[in-house]
């Protein structure tokens, strides 16, 4: 079906934000453009058209990332289960999937563009605690757990959830291995305790 003048081909987006992460994850944040491009399969325009620079292509990424990782919180259902496939989210996205060299990258970048280390944080793990923050706010008005301080519990679960894998990725580390499902339980089960009504 041919697009209306004016429409935007979705699926060029995405094309654009996938090669971003696959030549993010192999380089680093400093990717060029012209590179996104190609391997993306469109012209540089388009890429310009969507994403007038690297840092809006770093937002995007991050908030695509954050969408995907906080998609449990819109699912329903039982606040264990949710907290689970939350905290499996977040250990999966680590350990198993390459962004050692992502982190690393930004984090080597952010003294000489802290606005790139800012758009990433507040698009991606700022949004992601976020919206942890408001279903936990959302769990404590329902009387299903007591949390007063829903903003500091979502970074303890993040914290708990994490342990010291982001400082690995970004060290270059190697993670030790472990089961994550059952890690995640655990840790979904412990934060249940710490704030049962």
């Amino acid at each position: 079906m041919p697009r209306a003048i004016g429409q935007v081909d979705e699926s060029k987006t995405e094309a654009i934000l996938d090669a971003a992460a696959e030549l993010t994850a192999l380089s680093g944040a400093k990717v060029s453009m012209e590179a996104i491009a190609k391997r993306a399969g469109v012209s540089k325009q388009t890429l310009y058209n969507r994403f007038p620079s690297r840092l809006e292509i770093a937002r995007a990424l991050a908030a695509r990332r954050s969408d995907i990782l906080t998609q449990p919180l819109r699912s329903g259902g039982d606040i264990e289960a949710v907290l689970t496939a939350f905290a499996t989210g977040l250990l999966e996205k680590i350990v198993r999937e390459n962004v050692a060299v992502a982190f690393r990258s930004v984090a080597l970048m952010s003294a000489e563009t802290p606005e790139l280390a800012d758009a990433v944080y507040q698009a991606g793990p700022a949004e992601g605690l976020r919206r942890l923050s408001a279903w936990l706010a959302e769990q404590d008005r329902s009387g299903a757990l007591n949390v007063p301080d829903p903003d500091a519990a979502a970074e303890m679960f993040a914290g708990m959830t994490l342990g010291h894998s982001h400082l690995r990725a970004i060290l270059g580390v190697n993670h030790p291995s472990f089961d994550i499902a059952a890690r995640a339980r655990d840790t979904a089960r412990r934060f249940l305790r710490a704030f049962a009504v």
